[in-house]
C-alpha cells in the first residue's frame, strides 16, 4: 500500500517508518517495518508440553474442590460462576469524595467481581474447546451481563479473560472474569467519546464504517462468519493484536441472535486456535469485550467489539515489552499489521496438538 506524503515523495507502509492513528482511542502508534521485515523467521525454541490432568485436586476452580475461603465448588458440568473471593471492587464501599486540592482528587468506586469457569475440565483452553463447547460460555456471559446491568449503582460491565501466567493468570483452569463498576473504566471513556463524536457527525457507527473498509481491503482480515469479523486493526500495538467486530451494528451482547451467539463461539475458537498454532504453545493474551455502558443514557453510537492483546513476538518465550520510548513517547511496533494478519491467517484451524 502506498500513500502520498507530498507531491515528490511517497510512503511505503511495508518499508518506511510511519505512524498510524487509532480512531477509537485517538492515539498514534509508531511502525518501523524496516527493523524486522519477517520477524516470524526468528528462533522458535521448543517449549515444555503443557500437560495438565482433566481434574486437579489442588485447583480451587475444579468441580468439587474447596476454594481459599472454605466454600466448596459444586460438581458443575458446564460453566460455573461465583463472586470473586478476592474482588477488586466491593458493592458496600461507602460513597464519598476526596479533593484537598484541585489537582488531587479521589472518588469512591462501588461494584463487584465474578469468576466464570468455562469448563469443568482443568486441561482445556478456549483454543482447545470446540465452538459447541464455547457456546455455553457465550450464553453465560450474556446472562451475567444482563443480570449485573440490572443492579443499582452499576454503570459498566467488563467481561474479560487473562490467559496464561505471562498475563498474570493465577490459575491455568479455563476461566475469565467480569468486573461490574459504578463508573466507566478509562478505556471505555475514551472509546465512548470517539464513537459518540463520529456518530454525531456521520450518523453511522465508527466501527461499522471501519469494518466496511477492512472487508473491502481484506488485507488484515483473519477470519469471518455470518456474524463477526476477526482482523488485525490497522493501528495495532501488540505484535499479534486482533479485534472481533460484529457485522450488525449491535451495542451490547444481550442483543445477539441465537445464530450470532453461535458465531461468536466460532470466531473465538478460530482466533485462539490460530494463536496457539503460531508458536505451538498455549498463547497468552488478555481479551475482553467492549460494549455500551449499562447506566442511563443514549448509547446508540456504541458498536460491540472485542480486543485481544497477546504479548508474544518472536517465539513462545520472546515477548514484546512497552518500555523506554514507548512509555515516554509513543507505542512502537516492527512487524506491520498486514504481516501479522497474514501470519495468523495462514495458521490452520486444527489445533497443533491434534495435528498428525
Amino acid at each position: 500500500m502506498v500513500a502520498k506524503v507530498n507531491p515528490t515523495h511517497s510512503l511505503n507502509l511495508s518499508e518506511h517508518p510511519h505512524r498510524r492513528f487509532n480512531p477509537l482511542t485517538r492515539e498514534w502508534v509508531l511502525v518501523s517495518p524496516h527493523r524486522a521485515k519477517r520477524p516470524w523467521q526468528g528462533q522458535v525454541e521448543a517449549t515444555h508440553a503443557d500437560e495438565r490432568p482433566t481434574h486437579d485436586p489442588t485447583c480451587y476452580l475444579c468441580p468439587g474442590n474447596i476454594r481459599a475461603n472454605g466454600i466448596k465448588n459444586p460438581g458443575y458440568v458446564s460453566t460455573y460462576v461465583f463472586d470473586n473471593d478476592f474482588p477488586a471492587l466491593l458493592n458496600d464501599t461507602p460513597g464519598g469524595d476526596y479533593q484537598p486540592h484541585a489537582l488531587v482528587q479521589a472518588q469512591s468506586e462501588r461494584g463487584l467481581a465474578r469468576v466464570v469457569c468455562f469448563s469443568p475440565r482443568h486441561d482445556l483452553t478456549l483454543a482447545e474447546m470446540t465452538a459447541a463447547d464455547i457456546r455455553p460460555v457465550v450464553d453465560e456471559w450474556v446472562r451475567q451481563y444482563h443480570d449485573l446491568a440490572q443492579m443499582p449503582n452499576i454503570g459498566y460491565v467488563q467481561v474479560f479473560e487473562n490467559r496464561g501466567a505471562m498475563m498474570g493468570a493465577s490459575n491455568p483452569h479455563p476461566h475469565g472474569q467480569i468486573w461490574a463498576s459504578e463508573h466507566l473504566p478509562q478505556e471505555v471513556i475514551v472509546e465512548d467519546a470517539s464513537q459518540r463524536d463520529y456518530w454525531q457527525q456521520h450518523k453511522r457507527s465508527l466501527l461499522a464504517d471501519y469494518l466496511d473498509f477492512e472487508l473491502q481491503s481484506g488485507e488484515r482480515v483473519i477470519y469471518q462468519n455470518a456474524g463477526f469479523v476477526a482482523l488485525v486493526p490497522f493501528w495495532a500495538i501488540w505484535p499479534y493484536e486482533t479485534m472481533i467486530i460484529s457485522k450488525r451494528h449491535l451495542t451490547q451482547m444481550i442483543d445477539f441472535s441465537e445464530a450470532e451467539r453461535d458465531g461468536l463461539a466460532d470466531v473465538l475458537h478460530q482466533v485462539t486456535v490460530r494463536y496457539d498454532n503460531i508458536f505451538h504453545t498455549s498463547f497468552p493474551y488478555s481479551m475482553g469485550f467492549h460494549q455500551r455502558p449499562v447506566s442511563e443514557g443514549e448509547w446508540d453510537h456504541w458498536h460491540w467489539h472485542a480486543h485481544f492483546y497477546p504479548p508474544l513476538l518472536r517465539s513462545a518465550t520472546v515477548r514484546k515489552f512497552l518500555v523506554g520510548y514507548e512509555m515516554l513517547g509513543t507505542p512502537q511496533r516492527d512487524i506491520t499489521a498486514e504481516q501479522a494478519a497474514q501470519r495468523i491467517r495462514e495458521q490452520g484451524d486444527v489445533h497443533y496438538k491434534q495435528q498428525p
